[in-house]
């Protein structure tokens, strides 16, 4: 299939907010790919490629120009192959061969292909074909039912590889896919809860745990052969041989384990994300992350995804000892949930998860059996600029650049971006305010007068090297502008230092 067909594709699900009609053109594309190009297409149409690293990051994408064909040559074949080759480039060199690779693959594409590219590579394919409409797309293509293409997906985690079997062997095939210790699956996730009481409403039964703020893993084990990979379904094992060791003393022959590797201060509470993360990310020594389990999916030959969470827990009991095991108590009521909150926070963790003890695992799911909270951070700040959207935001201001006030300068202090939280009103809102307020310009971004304040929630503060104060928001997303707030009235730069500090 050529690329501009996934192109065209993409650009015309964007332009439509119905999402029987979105489905219906994927539903179409797919059924077009040859067999061979299934995979990829179909996580092309996700926004998200195969090839999970490739190395280009949104300046990259963005400022490496070419200009297009005339016409259409490039196949999806011959855009996964230069996605595989733009990640393989390493060593001394290969930031500007990489530049010069993309360059090419970016000259053999016309236009439209070139947004389209640009936007993958940055992940700006914003036009509502996530997973999940694509899961929805699928089935239809295939003409199989959707909870089957879901169920096959819970347990391979791999959309591509569901596409191929079910337009190759329909429903019947899909139900012959299992769990497969050693092939990741997709997490289930929790939603939030706004409090206590919200979090254990309409449940006949829950327990509470603590929710730390650690790097997600799925532990496999089968004999001696054990794979740990992460939320996004990477392949960590190498860099982790504590968790390795772990997972080799449990008493199973074969498991399935899902639960959180954090690092620990002496003293037990927990380090900063970030020293976590960048634990994960690097291979060799370092200190020693800690596993704390609160899952079992598989043990010992059995699939127990379909289990209460009651009787997963009791199995998670069985097979892993307390000091590896996620604190956890059962919730009669809110009062019970404050309480282990209260826990929680007082060891430094960010808040709890509430679950449905009735309720099976549903991979990949993010629904109301399992529901977390934790405390809301909320500051106020300037809106120094922002930058164009793609896909349904094409023609609107969307990424905000924020500013906390210096009072020491008079002047303001970037702390990060953000697009999220924003609704269509918003945007069409703020794209009239910030271009009224237009200072100056470039090929991508708007610098505006710092007149707006808008209150941003966020998870916390980080250490940054990117923005010059030094420090940087995780997760902001923005809640509401503040007409009644003036510049002179937003939080300052000392303010999230003191925050930064208290974490």
């Amino acid at each position: 299939m050529l690329l501009a067909r996934l192109a065209e594709t993409s650009a015309r699900v964007a332009a439509t907010s119905s999402r029987r009609a979105k489905t219906a053109l994927l539903a179409a594309a797919v059924r077009e790919l040859a067999p061979h190009e299934v995979p990829a297409g179909v996580a092309l149409l996700a926004g998200e490629p195969r090839q999970r690293q490739t190395g280009v990051g949104w300046a990259a994408a963005r400022d490496v120009d070419a200009p297009p064909a005339a016409g259409p040559a490039l196949t999806v074949a011959d855009l996964d192959r230069a996605l595989d080759e733009l990640g393989a480039l390493a060593g001394p060199g290969s930031q500007r061969a990489r530049r010069d690779r993309l360059g090419a693959l970016l000259a053999a594409a016309t236009a439209p292909e070139q947004v389209f590219i640009r936007a993958l590579l940055a992940g700006g394919v914003r036009q509502g074909a996530l997973r999940g409409l694509l899961t929805d797309a699928v089935a239809e293509a295939a003409a199989v039912p959707v909870d089957a293409v879901r169920r096959a997906l819970m347990l391979r985690g791999d959309l591509g590889e569901v596409a191929v079997t079910a337009l190759r062997d329909g429903a019947a095939g899909l139900s012959a896919l299992g769990l497969r210790v050693g092939t990741p699956l997709l997490p289930m996730l929790a939603s939030p809860a706004a409090g206590a009481a919200e979090a254990v409403d309409g449940m006949a039964a829950a327990a509470v745990e603590w929710k730390l703020d650690g790097v997600r893993v799925q532990v496999h084990r089968d004999g001696g052969e054990v794979a740990v990979f992460t939320r996004s379904l990477d392949d960590v094992t190498g860099r982790v041989p504590e968790i390795v060791r772990a997972a080799r003393a449990l008493p199973a022959g074969s498991a399935v384990l899902d639960g959180e590797a954090i690092l620990l201060r002496p003293d037990g509470r927990p380090e900063r994300f970030q020293a976590t993360g960048a634990r994960v990310a690097r291979r060799g020594e370092g200190p020693e992350l800690a596993l704390m389990l609160f899952d079992v999916l598989h043990a010992d030959g059995a699939d127990l995804l379909d289990l209460p969470g009651a009787a997963r827990n009791a199995e998670l009991v069985r097979l892993v000892p307390e000091d590896m095991r996620m604190p956890r108590r059962d919730a009669a009521g809110p009062e019970d949930v404050a309480a282990m909150l209260a826990d929680a926070l007082a060891h430094g963790h960010e808040g709890v998860v509430v679950k449905d003890a009735a309720a099976p695992y549903a991979a990949g799911r993010r629904g109301a059996a399992w529901r977390k909270v934790k405390p809301v951070h909320t500051l106020d700040l300037v809106v120094l600029a922002a930058e164009w959207g793609s896909g349904r935001r094409t023609g609107l201001l969307s990424n905000l650049h924020l500013g906390a006030r210096d009072p020491a300068s008079g002047g303001y202090v970037m702390l990060g971006k953000t697009f999220k939280g924003l609704t269509d009103a918003t945007l069409r809102w703020q794209t009239a305010e910030l271009l009224a307020r237009e200072a100056s310009r470039d090929r991508y971004v708007v610098h505006v007068r710092p007149e707006l304040v808008v209150e941003i929630a966020f998870d916390g503060v980080q250490t940054s090297r990117r923005y010059p104060g030094g420090v940087a928001l995780r997760f902001a997303r923005v809640v509401r502008y503040r007409p009644d707030k003036s510049p002179a009235e937003a939080d300052t730069i000392d303010a999230v230092r003191a925050l930064h500090a208290a974490g």
